[in-house]
C-alpha cells in the first residue's frame, strides 16, 4: 500500500532545499514508486510531503539520492504513514499509469 512520508528538516533553508532539488529533482521524476513531492518552509526549517507506492521504494531512493546531497548537519526526521486511501483526479492517475509502463519497458 502507498505511504505518506513527511520530512521535518530543522535548519534547512530555501536555498538549501533548492540545492538538493536541483541535484536530485529530475531523477526523482523517474523515480520507481514516486507518486507526488511536495515542500513548503516552517517556523524552524523546512517540511517535505511525499507519497510513495512503498516504504522501501521510498527508504531506498532518499538513502541512495537525497542524503548524499544534504547539506552538512541537516538531516531531516522522517515519519511513514500507511495510507488507507489515495485517491487521484483523472489526469494523474493517466501520467501515473503511463510512468508505470515506462518503467516497465
Amino acid at each position: 500500500m502507498a505511504v505518506l512520508i513527511i520530512g521535518e528538516v530543522k535548519g534547512q533553508t530555501q536555498a538549501g532545499y533548492d540545492g538538493t532539488m536541483a541535484a536530485v529533482g529530475e531523477i526523482l521524476k523517474q523515480a520507481p514508486g514516486h507518486i507526488l513531492h511536495m515542500s513548503h518552509a516552517t517556523e524552524d526549517g523546512w517540511r517535505v510531503i511525499e507519497v510513495w507506492q512503498s516504504k522501501a521504494e521510498a527508504t531506498q531512493w532518499f538513502a541512495t539520492y537525497v542524503a548524499p546531497n544534504l547539506p552538512p548537519g541537516v538531516r531531516p526526521r522522517r515519519t511513514f504513514y500507511t495510507l488507507h486511501n489515495l485517491l487521484t483526479s483523472e489526469a494523474v492517475r493517466l501520467a501515473l499509469d503511463e510512468a508505470a509502463l515506462l518503467t516497465r519497458e
